[in-house]
């Protein structure tokens, strides 16, 4: 332990105790950016009855990880790191732009825009250097990653801890919703942490060419969520 002072080992890659506890901070669900008030379809699908309990809550979290998270979000905010990081705002600008397209509803456009905000709200208290440099409203992936680009820290590590963050939040949605157990809720995110470094490094491996975000069910039951008549959450 006396060795490990100065730095973290982590998968080959040695990041800081000031940049680890940098990313603790930015994936947790105490950040206030508002991440906690959206289930992204979830609760929609509940509704519906495709998730009813904890194996069903399980795989629908894994695919949404895999077949979502991971070629889009996970994707931009890698791409977005390197861009602040080299203050390039022409490609910073372009990455926003795209994830502001593949919004399929008014709930998920929403969302990326709030929590984008909110992220530069809390920069403005943390780090008002880094807030400063936003020169248009910034899509949550965008904003996650200018929060990422102050630090050192390591792009895929940094990517493994907003995906957790993002699946501690979906994993609260899930027992809220359905409701489970708070060990139900533990054994999913369990479930979630195995799968989150072959996503990560499936974001890491994409081109611009190759993200996407073609999840069609999921952007029809946002949709629906819209008029859903009993709510908990805004997607």
């Amino acid at each position: 332990m006396a060795g490990m002072v100065a730095g973290t080992r982590m998968t080959g890659t040695t990041i800081t105790d000031s940049d680890l506890l940098g990313l603790i901070w930015l994936a947790s669900p105490a950040l206030p950016v508002g991440g906690f008030s959206y289930s992204e379809g979830l609760e929609a699908a509940v509704d519906r009855g495709w998730v009813s309990n904890e194996e069903t809550a399980a795989r629908w979290l894994v695919e949404q990880l895999h077949l979502a998270l991971s070629r889009s979000d996970l994707a931009v905010m890698a791409q977005a790191i390197a861009a602040w990081r080299a203050s390039d705002e022409a490609r910073i600008a372009q990455l926003n732009a795209w994830v502001l397209q593949t919004r399929e509803s008014a709930e998920l456009q929403q969302q990326t825009q709030q929590m984008g905000r909110s992220m530069v709200e809390w920069l403005k208290s943390v780090q008002p250097e880094q807030a400063a440099r936003v020169r248009e409203h910034p899509t949550y992936p965008v904003a996650c990653a200018l929060a990422v680009s102050a630090t050192q820290a390591p792009v895929r590590q940094a990517l493994l801890a907003l995906a957790f963050g993002w699946a501690e939040n979906m994993m609260q949605a899930a027992i809220k919703s359905i409701p489970l157990g708070q060990s139900a809720g533990q054994r999913i995110l369990a479930r979630l942490a195995r799968e989150i470094p072959a996503a990560v490094d499936h974001a890491l491996a994409l081109g611009d060419d190759e993200r996407q975000a073609f999840s069609p069910m999921l952007a029809i039951l946002s949709a629906q969520h819209e008029t859903q008549y009993s709510r908990l959450f805004r997607s």
